[in-house]
């Protein structure tokens, strides 16, 4: 028990350390190299003496940590040394709490926590400069998935209200959410990146947000030249190749006990993909592109949309499958998959992972649905990009298209 006293006073002090050599390299005037090693231990010593006596001693010393602070603000004050923020003075505070806690809690969480301090308090105008690029339409974005993540999802019922147990409110949103947090982090990726992008990631971008929306975009751009139909080709195909890896995530996520028996076959799929990729980039490497306009993927209006088309595919699969069998699925999937594959990938890969349908079935399915997808994308791609982008996308799809008939007739069940 001695051993563990002095670990937890040596972890106090080069934690206590660690924030104030930060602060010291910051020209603190609160507190510094010396300051927070005595704070963090004030608060491990209150945090023994507590364990042996009484828990108001921590209550104690934390008042006095604070009464330290004001009073040696207020005589900055007189002093006329006019000092603005409250950073320093917080990290005071929430360092003494640390050092009470590494007697009660976890070590690893102390460093953790200390480091993510170190961090915050380090890259101040970095983070500044982070928030500075954020418009209103990104923080209505953030506190829009915020309602939907943290609010709507905690007080949704979770309970099945039809005979075939699909229809689970709070399962419907959990499903929402991990598609608008997809959504999302591609957004913002754009959004720090996208003035920078080339075709590349551009791609990459646009199949994290939404591969459909880019495929158009991209159409549109298309009829300037012959040019710019090969980049616009380019970017489809990365986006659709990106669009299928975030199929796999989300079938990761959703069925994680039946993941490695869905993930061969699309990876094959997926891998014929990268290759056109890889071809295709060798060929405009050096081309620079400018995204299209990306709308915020957060709107309530999508995702409640999107938990409507989710509950309705889902329900639809199990009547489907209760009623008229499993052959019957594929026709779901094909008509589900034109138009979204997020919503046919996690109704299946929930069925999969519940032992309702075989997974040999399951990744058929998925893999219909993407095939479907490319079918509607490559359309959508020829009749809006015109005849250049269309012998394009018809050879590259085509090839996609065919191996995946392949992949579905060939590979083993």
């Amino acid at each position: 028990m001695e051993n563990d006293k002095w670990l937890v006073l040596f972890l106090s002090l080069g934690l206590g350390l660690l924030v104030g050599m930060q602060r010291e390299s910051a020209d603190s005037k609160t507190a510094g190299i010396r300051t927070f090693p005595l704070i963090t231990l004030t608060g491990t010593i209150c945090g023994l003496l507590a364990k042996e006596f009484n828990g108001w001693i921590l209550a104690a010393g934390f008042l006095a940590i604070a009464a330290v602070i004001v009073a040696a603000n207020l005589q900055r004050i007189k002093a006329g040394e006019i000092q603005s923020g409250i950073t320093t003075e917080m990290a005071v505070l929430l360092m003494y709490a640390i050092g009470a806690y590494l007697v009660f809690g976890e070590m690893i969480v102390a460093v953790v926590i200390t480091g993510i301090i170190t961090v915050l308090l380090h890259f101040k105008t970095a983070l500044h400069g982070w928030v500075d690029k954020f418009g209103k339409t990104d923080l209505r974005a953030i506190m829009q998935f915020v309602l939907l993540s943290m609010i709507i999802l905690p007080v949704l019922p979770d309970a099945t209200y039809d005979k075939y147990e699909s229809l689970n409110p709070k399962n419907i949103w959990l499903m929402v959410v991990l598609i608008v947090g997809i959504s999302l982090i591609g957004y913002f990726l754009y959004k720090f990146l996208g003035s920078k992008t080339g075709v590349l990631l551009g791609g990459i971008l646009g199949g994290l947000i939404s591969s459909t929306a880019t495929t158009m975009s991209y159409s549109r751009i298309a009829g300037k030249s012959e040019i710019a139909a090969k980049l616009a080709a380019f970017v489809i195909v990365t986006a659709s190749a990106v669009s299928l890896i975030r199929v796999l995530v989300e079938i990761s996520v959703v069925a994680p006990n039946s993941f490695k028996l869905l993930l061969f076959p699309l990876a094959a799929e997926l891998a014929i993909m990268i290759v056109l990729v890889f071809i295709l980039f060798f060929q405009h490497r050096k081309e620079k592109t400018k995204m299209p306009i990306q709308h915020n993927p957060a709107e309530l209006k999508g995702a409640f949309i999107f938990a409507l088309l989710y509950a309705f595919i889902s329900f639809i699969s199990a009547a489907v499958h209760d009623n008229f069998g499993n052959k019957a699925l594929y026709f779901v999937s094909i008509v589900s998959g034109l138009t979204d594959l997020d919503a046919i990938t996690l109704s299946t890969a929930k069925m999969t992972e519940q032992k309702n349908i075989d997974p040999s079935l399951g990744w058929r399915l998925i893999l219909s649905a993407t095939l479907s997808n490319l079918v509607f994308k490559g359309g959508m791609a020829m009749i809006v990009g015109g005849r250049p982008l269309g012998r394009i996308i018809l050879l590259l799809f085509g090839t996609l298209i065919i191996a995946g008939i392949a992949i579905l007739f060939l590979w083993p069940s």
